[in-house]
């Protein structure tokens, strides 16, 4: 039977015609982060990667990690400005896979959208593809999924999936964590990618706009909030490739979900307990700015903001200051917040453990620099 125009896809609202062009117009940006290793190029059913390195492995591990950026994309919709949210997708994806010692290999994305705007899926994945580059990670592919009905013309959703590898030897947790290890906090670059369905109901409640000037964030509170994710991966991994530090890296924490003390105790081992000192650093303006409209404590959302703290490296004493120095030089911000022990004594008011994890007890302590 001849298909008539009530039965077309198009009556039912999707455009094959723009989610053609958006590939078109995002083809060379995912391109340049392919390497020899990456096969056929974009536009399979499938993306391929040669792994024939991996032979040269004593054991090698399989790393994976999947996420989203959750409601900053809201934002990013209100202030008609895409070109930074993928770059949040891989710092939330991406410096996962770092964690564990791993070099990550390839990622994936997936877009979910109520109209395909050719334009606005291809700054999406521009940033998506700008963050992989940064992080030596191929875009291998990915997709774009029109669901009229379901959402808004103007509203998305992105998610994306990593996959990396590391020699079984070289990984980095708990296991390698001893009595008297240096804490060492790397600086985030704003409120990262999580927190933002709380960041939406402060600024709702007090009736601000996204392109509301704050003063103390010397412009829009919006355009402060779509700071991007900072990107870790690369820095870390230049520390894990030399071997004057290497070793002494036992373990690392990415800040998300939770925040700090909830994530640094899921990579401490058992038995052990570090108080962070509040004291060494101040939260970044962004905070103090929403936490001041909220009428609340820096405290009251520890549990749900980085505070300033985007990743968190345990490391031996010996290493810690070239650590520090190395990760300044990349640009990165590092200095102690605290020290690993395996003493007695009363955990009372400890976060121990989180996620479905058995780790370490970790809480914060005294009052944030001024």
């Amino acid at each position: 039977m001849a298909s008539t125009s009530s039965s077309s896809y198009a009556a039912a609202g999707v455009d094959t015609a723009a989610g053609d062009l958006a590939v078109e117009l995002m083809k060379s940006a995912v391109s340049a982060t392919h390497s020899a290793n990456v096969l056929g190029g974009v536009g399979g059913f499938a993306g391929l990667f040669d792994v024939s390195f991996l032979k040269a492995f004593d054991r090698p591990l399989l790393a994976t990690s999947t996420d989203g950026v959750g409601t900053k994309v809201a934002i990013a919709q209100a202030l008609d400005k895409h070109d930074t949210i993928g770059q949040d997708l891989v710092g939330m994806v991406v410096d996962d896979i770092v964690v564990v010692g791993a070099r990550p290999l390839f990622m994936t994305d997936y877009i979910a959208c109520g109209k395909v705007v050719p334009s606005r899926i291809a700054d999406i994945v521009a940033g998506i593809a700008r963050g992989c580059s940064a992080t030596g990670t191929a875009l291998v592919g990915g997709e774009t999924a029109e669901h009229p009905g379901l959402l808004g013309p103007d509203d998305y959703d992105v998610a994306g999936a990593a996959v990396g590898a590391v020699e079984a030897d070289n990984q980095l947790g708990p296991h390698l964590v001893r009595d008297g290890d240096v804490v060492l906090a790397l600086e985030s670059s704003g409120v990262h990618s999580n927190g933002f369905s709380l960041v939406r109901h402060i600024l709702r409640s007090a009736d601000l706009g996204y392109t509301d000037v704050v003063a103390d964030l010397g412009g829009p509170v919006g355009e402060a909030l779509l700071e991007p994710t900072r990107l870790y991966t690369k820095p870390l991994l230049d520390l894990l490739d030399d071997d004057a530090v290497a070793s002494g890296i036992h373990a690392l924490s990415h800040v998300t979900g939770g925040g700090i003390a909830a994530n640094l105790a899921r990579v401490l081992p058992v038995g052990t307990w570090t108080e962070v000192d509040r004291a060494s650093w101040s939260p970044l303006p962004v905070f103090r700015v929403l936490s001041d409209i909220a009428g609340s404590t820096l405290e009251s959302s520890e549990g749900t903001w980085n505070l300033g703290i985007g990743m968190i490296a345990v490391v031996s004493q010996a290493v810690a200051s070239q650590v520090t120095g190395m990760l300044g030089a990349a640009g990165i911000r590092t200095w102690q917040v605290g020290t690993v022990s395996t003493s007695t004594r009363d955990l009372s008011g400890f976060e121990q453990g989180a996620k479905g994890v058995d780790g370490g007890a970790v809480r914060l302590v005294g009052a944030y620099a001024s």
